[in-house]
């Protein structure tokens, strides 16, 4: 209500009446205000990862649930898988998903609640490539007793190299070393190491494959914990031997390698089959490698991470994101649809089939069979006595046509008689005396003269 200063009356305020757009977008920029940065905990349920890398997920306690959306460029940093059933913490800001009206959660960050993100990786990593037989021992390739080279994928600058060569110096002198150098720490490490063992598949050079590198933490030895690596181990054609950081780590490498050795050092023994024992343990070889070089990238990477958290380029992605979740939830509806559909078809296809196999067609094709032949018979029959009674009908008016000529009439003594031009005489009167005539009998003819002619 507002009030006229003049009048002192009372009157109804203009009502402002909203679209739902506009609505549901103030409410949106009120919560993205209010909540730009905050930290929940729950358990993750109705998990769906689609095909366009974004995940999407329920955040549920005991007595609330929240929708939550990860996009790509958050989604592709996490080092495990979320599964339903999770306990997670989770770093974002709440929104509003216009599209449904419904609110959300725009994860930026997930961590597991207790272990660790890199050690729930490794345990899911593990137990699906167990449950697809790739560790077991049943698929394990012998080692060769006397390898003539040796294919060696590892850093080359590192320590464990070093020692490698010592050892196969010192022990064996005529084996060959073929060294494939890749990094073994970083983002890019596993895929240079799996292009590594895959090279030595392809060129067939060596005849025992080596994957080393020396001691670290469980970041640096993240690498080795790769599902592409491990399954490049696991198709080789060639023997691998894994001996990734000390004798008390291990790696899925180790697990699907057809020998693990506990050191880069032992590895060496084991693959040149020496016949003494160690009389001491090998000292750690490893050394990160190449501190400055990894200092520098963590200052780009750093660098990179706060543009990438720019407002504009926030704005973008999450713009970006709203419509790529649009067309996720299109997609899943379109596949749901067409599913359905399917199966309704093949339901009725099923129907049919079945009705087709309990009608037994012989039994009708028999039966048309012997109707088609009783009326062919029929057919033959009726054509037979037609063509006998044509037959008959023909011989009939044959006798009377002959009964009809004048072949026959001369039989009877009748001649035809013609004058000289050969026509035939009706007349007596149309020839005179002298004439000459030609009778035609039934048996020859006669030519004759006319004496003479009367009426």
């Amino acid at each position: 209500m507002s009030l006229d200063p003049q009048l002192g009356l009372l009157f109804p305020a203009a009502r402002r009446v909203w679209t739902v757009r506009d609505l549901v977008g103030a409410t949106r920029a009120a919560l993205e205000r209010d909540f730009a940065d905050v930290w929940v905990e729950g358990e993750i349920s109705n998990f769906h990862s689609a095909p366009s890398g974004h995940l999407y997920f329920t955040l549920k306690d005991a007595e609330a649930q929240l929708r939550v959306a990860m996009f790509r460029p958050s989604a592709r940093l996490l080092r495990f898988r979320p599964e339903n059933g999770l306990a997670v913490i989770v770093r974002g800001r709440v929104t509003v998903y216009e599209a449904r009206g419904e609110m959300q959660f725009l994860a930026e960050y997930l961590e597991p609640k207790g272990a660790g993100a890199l050690q729930i990786a490794f345990e899911q990593l593990k137990a699906r490539l167990e449950a697809e037989g790739l560790f077991d021992a049943a698929r394990k390739q012998p080692l060769p007793r006397l390898p003539r080279r040796i294919g060696i994928v590892t850093s080359p600058r590192g320590a464990a190299i070093q020692d490698i060569l010592n050892i196969l110096r010192r022990r064996h002198e005529s084996v060959g070393v073929l060294l494939y150098p890749a990094q073994v720490q970083g983002e890019s490490a596993a895929a240079e190491v799996a292009r590594g063992v895959e090279y030595f598949n392809r060129e067939r050079n060596v005849d025992v494959i080596l994957v080393t590198r020396g001691g670290g933490s469980a970041e640096d030895l993240a690498a080795f914990n790769d599902e592409v690596l491990a399954r490049a181990i696991a198709a080789s054609k060639i023997p691998v031997i894994s001996a990734v950081g000390h004798e008390t780590d291990f790696t899925i490498a180790d697990f699907v390698a057809d020998l693990r050795a506990p050191t880069p050092s032992a590895a060496a023994e084991i693959v040149i089959q020496s016949k003494r024992e160690l009389e001491e343990n090998v000292a750690l070889l490893g050394q990160r490698l190449e501190r400055a070089a990894r200092y520098r990238m963590l200052i780009a990477r750093q660098a990179l991470t706060e543009l990438a958290q720019h407002t504009a380029f926030a704005r973008i992605r999450e713009a970006l994101g709203r419509r790529q979740q649009r067309v996720d939830d299109l997609v899943y509806r379109l596949g749901t649809s067409q599913g359905e559909l399917l199966g309704g078809h093949r339901r009725r296809l099923d129907v049919a089939a079945t009705r087709l196999r309990h009608y037994d067609l012989r039994g009708r094709f028999t039966g048309l069979r012997r109707e088609l032949e009783a009326r062919m018979a029929a057919l033959a029959a009726a054509a037979r006595t037609r063509l006998l009674e044509r037959r008959a009908r023909l011989a009939q008016i044959s006798a009377r046509l002959e009964e009809l000529s004048p072949a026959k009439i001369l039989d009877r003594g009748y001649a035809l008689v013609f004058d000289a031009s050969g026509n035939l005489l009706k007349d007596a009167t149309a020839v005179g005396a002298g004439d000459e005539i030609r009778a035609q009998l039934s048996r020859g003819a006669l030519t004759a003269t006319v004496k003479k002619t009367s009426r």
